[in-house]
């Protein structure tokens, strides 16, 4: 019923917010594009997409067929691969930031594994900015972290807030530093707090440096101060501080994958677990139980 063309269209349309990004990562024209998301919303009868001249957005009916497509294409991935018989395999090195931690990722990882039982795979997990310069370094072939800031490569699987997270009881005096809960440099969300705080000419004191998220959430809950963090992934215990904090705004955050230079198995390895990881996004965005 569904076209995987159309369906891989929709979901760069998707990631992208932006036909002009999709058409640019996928090789097509802009015209083109727009056909392939047309047909989909005609097979499907709803409109997937709001967008004027400012700014592209999924509807309600939209969120719910970038579920469908991701688990469609991974299906069809699959099928294909079985019926060709082409079995992936060789080394892959990933990466995957802190952030991550409290996720759902294992059973992603479990359930890639159980596909593929001929990849040997190898998880490093570490902050944002190390993963980057370790993929630079031809360390790892594929990482899913934040996005630097300077840096516009890698797969969207995600756009969230970033917001300010500290304990319930937590009460921030105006007129002393703000205690800050931070990730040792190169951390990402570290340098965003760092730059929104001088920016707003508000003076910080760092209270508890971990490169471990659980470090972080301990120094949270015990009340010590106050961490960036992304909206969806808030830890349990903690909670997204209240705008009359006065604490300045941190803007958004993109979640990407992010591949090596390495061809060949490792290549095919890598796309296949980018595959697996867009198809279960949603589970990205919910802690483990």
């Amino acid at each position: 019923m569904y076209d995987p063309t159309q369906l891989r269209t929709f979901l760069a349309v998707a990631q992208t917010l932006s036909f002009t990004q999709a058409a640019h990562r996928l090789g097509l024209r802009q015209s083109t594009v727009s056909q392939h998301v047309r047909r989909l919303e005609d097979a499907t009868g709803r409109q997937l997409f709001t967008r004027d001249t400012h700014a592209v957005e999924l509807t309600e009916d939209g969120e719910a067929m970038l579920g469908f497509t991701r688990r469609i294409l991974q299906v069809h991935e699959q099928a294909t691969a079985f019926f060709t018989g082409t079995r992936v395999r060789g080394r892959l090195r990933f990466g995957a930031s802190e952030d991550f931690v409290l996720t759902r990722l294992p059973e992603i990882l479990e359930g890639f594994r159980h596909d593929h039982p001929e990849v040997d795979l190898e998880l490093t997990v570490e902050l944002s900015g190390t993963l980057h310069e370790q993929l630079a370094a031809g360390k790892l072939d594929l990482v899913l972290a934040k996005r630097r800031p300077e840096d516009p490569r890698g797969e969207l699987v995600w756009r969230d807030d970033l917001v300010w997270i500290g304990a319930e009881r937590l009460r921030l005096d105006a007129d002393r530093p703000v205690p800050l809960i931070v990730y040792p440099p190169p951390g990402i969300t570290r340098a965003r707090a760092l730059e929104a705080l001088e920016r707003e000419g508000r003076p910080w004191r760092i209270v508890c440096t971990s490169g471990s998220l659980n470090g972080l959430i301990a120094a949270a809950r015990a009340g010590l101060g106050v961490m960036a963090h992304s909206r969806r992934l808030i830890p349990p215990g903690l909670l997204r501080l209240p705008d009359r904090s006065g604490l300045p705004y941190l803007g958004k955050v993109d979640f990407v994958l992010v591949h090596g230079r390495r061809h060949g198995a490792a290549e095919e390895a890598a796309h296949a677990l980018a595959t697996a990881i867009l198809a279960g996004g949603e589970r990205l965005r919910r802690r483990a139980h």
